[in-house]
């Protein structure tokens, strides 16, 4: 890029007339379609919390849909995604036909690889059930690892919807894949339905394990049309001497480290889990289901929409413009973070009891709800960190630099495992969720530090405006929540009583944090950043 095309844009950022998408507008279709995505999860949750409460099966079922979801974040959208972006970014830039001539044998082995890896985990699905839950019995081994052998090809279904995920994203369509996950929600909240009105025969744990396989087939197929539209549907073959394949296969084992703590550290608190006592893996995975709902919202629609324009920043070495796009995400992110975690931390309660006691009846106790509740605080203290290694990771993968973010991975899943067993046996599940928090922010401080020793970013004075004005609003709503739910008892209120005061209580700290940016000075304005990125 030029000096006078750099001019130029930063001229359209000021004014707003660049005639290209702002990232922030980019961000919040992404954020709209994650809202829906995750909405539709919770009432998915809530029908899994109605059918199977915090019980055995409950455990069994959730590990059984764990564990394909674990390698589809760590292979799909984890490595695979930040392998993959920016080199064919650097593809895309020069034409059309080399970016097919990149993408035909990318296709051709990456689905080759994914018929492999199911087939290995349908086979050894014993195995895998005995890994990711050691303290299950052996009747519990022999049901999930059935389980398993039905859910696991979703893994590879699910994979081929992230490759084409991505395609999408790179060249500016972000609402269809961001959508797409609202499809396996919808399916499974069918299938409970199948299941609770007793249609089938076989067990409901069954029933779900068919629907996430359901899913993952609608979920690809709902890529198709997109695809073809955008000429990027191809015939695959198996050319691994291609440039591109080479520079993907250098770049993907660091990337699968060091993209996939969060998911090391679930794999590690669900093998402890299964060693207390009965619920402990329920309890975790309600509270983190809640927990992915902002995190759904700020981190990954961050990341989304950072790592393409990050990339081209990084091929044009416009190091201004890359310095300035972390930084917004960085103000973006403590600005939407830092209230969300407040809220969840201080409402645990709350919203656990309003999600899965008030709506969903059914099997959940009381009890569940203040355990559930407790992890939920712990997950809040390590939310902002998760949106924040969620925007640093991604300047180094945008430079193709997978060594680094996967030295830092290590360390951080050290910190998860050394707190995990130091903690596990007298705090039980909180604990493990404690480690967790422990380990987000160990990768916090280690990334941000490479980032500033490289040159690639450091804390400005625009951060520390903007920072401090949201920190500030963060605080005085936190001292009226606190002065609010100090004063009530989610527990012992009626079902709808709970449901309508927590409904009021979200939509007036929405609009109490908003208003209080604006009399801090924080104007819309301050938060577009305008992307070159377009199809």
């Amino acid at each position: 890029m030029t000096e006078e095309n750099r001019n130029l844009q930063r001229q359209g950022e000021a004014t707003g007339e660049a005639g290209a998408p702002s990232l922030a507008s980019q961000g919040a279709v992404v954020s709209g379609m994650t809202m829906l995505s995750r909405i539709s999860g919770l009432i998915r949750d809530v029908f899994f919390a109605y059918l199977l409460g915090a019980s055995q099966f409950a455990d069994m079922f959730l590990v059984a849909f764990r564990i394909p979801n674990f390698f589809r974040r760590m292979f799909a959208e984890g490595a695979f995604n930040q392998a993959f972006v920016p080199v064919m970014v650097r593809f895309k830039s020069q034409g059309h036909a080399a970016l097919l001539d990149f993408l035909g044998p990318l296709s051709g082995l990456f689905t080759l690889i994914m018929i492999i890896v199911v087939i290995l985990g349908m086979v050894f699905s014993e195995a895998l059930t005995k890994l990711f839950a050691i303290g299950f019995n052996d009747e519990q081994i022999a049901h999930t690892a059935h389980l398993l052998v039905i859910t696991f090809p979703y893994l590879g279904f699910i994979s081929l919807t992230a490759y084409a995920a991505a395609l999408l994203n790179a060249h500016g369509r972000f609402a269809i894949p961001a959508v797409t996950p609202v499809l396996l929600n919808l399916v499974l909240i069918a299938a409970s339905l199948v299941a609770i009105s007793g249609l089938s025969d076989v067990h409901e744990t069954e029933v779900l394990a068919w629907g996430v396989l359901v899913a993952g087939v609608v979920q690809f197929l709902f890529q198709i049309p997109s695809l073809s539209r955008l000429g990027l549907i191809t015939k695959p073959n198996f050319n691994y001497r291609h440039e591109g394949i080479r520079r993907i296969g250098k770049l993907l084992v660091p990337a699968l480290f060091a993209s996939s703590v969060s998911q090391i550290n679930a794999l590690v608190n669900t093998l402890l889990a299964s060693l207390l006592m009965t619920g402990s893996i329920s309890w975790l995975y309600y509270a983190d289901r809640l927990l992915e709902l902002p995190v759904g919202l700020i981190a990954i629609a961050l990341g989304t929409v950072m790592l393409p324009h990050l990339s081209k920043l990084a091929g044009d070495e416009d190091h201004e413009g890359f310095h300035d796009t972390v930084g917004w995400g960085i103000n973006l992110g403590l600005m939407l973070a830092l209230p969300a975690a407040v809220a969840l931390y201080l409402m645990a309660d709350g919203l656990i009891a309003t999600l899965y006691l008030t709506i969903s009846g059914g099997a959940l106790t009381e009890f569940d709800v203040r355990m559930a509740g407790f992890a939920v605080q712990l997950f809040a203290i390590a939310m902002p960190g998760f949106v924040l290694v969620r925007v640093l990771s991604t300047a180094f993968f945008a430079h193709e630099d997978t060594q680094t973010p996967f030295r830092y991975a290590a360390v951080a899943v050290a910190a998860n495992l050394i707190v995990s067993l130091a903690t596990f046996q007298w705090m039980g599940h909180v604990g493990l969720a404690w480690a967790t928090a422990i380990s987000a922010w160990t990768n916090v401080i280690l990334l941000y530090g490479g980032l500033s020793r490289r040159g690639l970013y450091h804390l400005d004075a625009s951060l520390g405006r903007l920072a401090w004005r949201s920190l500030l609003a963060t605080v005085v709503l936190g001292v009226c929540l606190k002065l609010f739910v100090d004063c009530v008892d989610w527990l012992s209120m009626a079902e709808l009583e709970r449901m309508w005061i927590m409904l009021a209580v979200c939509a007036v700290g929405v609009v109490m944090y908003l208003a209080l940016l604006l009399l801090l000075g924080v104007r819309p304005r301050d938060l577009n950043h305008y992307s070159e990125n377009q199809a």
